[in-house]
């Protein structure tokens, strides 16, 4: 005759906050995807651009306030020494993906200025689009993809110096 045992509850996982927030569905402009064909940067595109922008802040707002909380929550006292350093490196790793979604932040706000300004989806050097498919997979862009290229290339020249 075999007993049963009731099974433990799995622990909760604590939900991964470092990962690097993406942009979500964007709420206005469902169902809408720029095309080429289209004259760059219309109203449409911008509005589609503005919509990304503002959820993807919003989500990195929604998760920093969730990694507060977290924070806050987590003020135990640790029995081990070893306990104590895995949680101040935790802490301490949080908090810089923190401060790299300050910076972000303050990227999304700049694209957001833009739009406004008529300078959205143009190279900050050259004047030329920037392109749709490079905006949407990096909405924050400032430069064209030969911009960004030359501009690295002269990043590891000073660099290597």
């Amino acid at each position: 005759m075999t007993t049963k045992t009731k099974a433990k509850p799995k622990p909760k996982s604590k939900k991964n906050t470092t990962a690097k927030a993406k942009p979500r569905a964007r709420p206005k402009s469902k169902g809408y995807k720029p095309l080429e064909s289209e004259p760059f940067m219309n109203k449409r595109q911008k509005a589609y651009f503005r919509d990304k922008l503002q959820a993807w802040k919003e989500e990195i707002l929604r998760s920093n306030k969730t990694t507060l909380q977290n924070l806050a929550e987590e003020t135990e006292k640790h029995a081990d020494i070893a306990d104590r350093a895995t949680s101040e490196a935790d802490r301490a790793l949080e908090l810089r993906a923190r401060d790299r979604q300050r910076k972000l932040i303050a990227k999304i706000d700049s694209a957001l200025e833009r739009i406004e300004n008529g300078t959205y989806g143009y190279c900050e050097e050259t004047g030329e689009p920037i392109g749709l498919k490079r905006l949407d997979a990096r909405p924050i862009a400032m430069l064209s993809v030969e911009a960004q290229e030359s501009h690295e290339r002269r990043e590891r020249v000073y660099r290597n110096e």
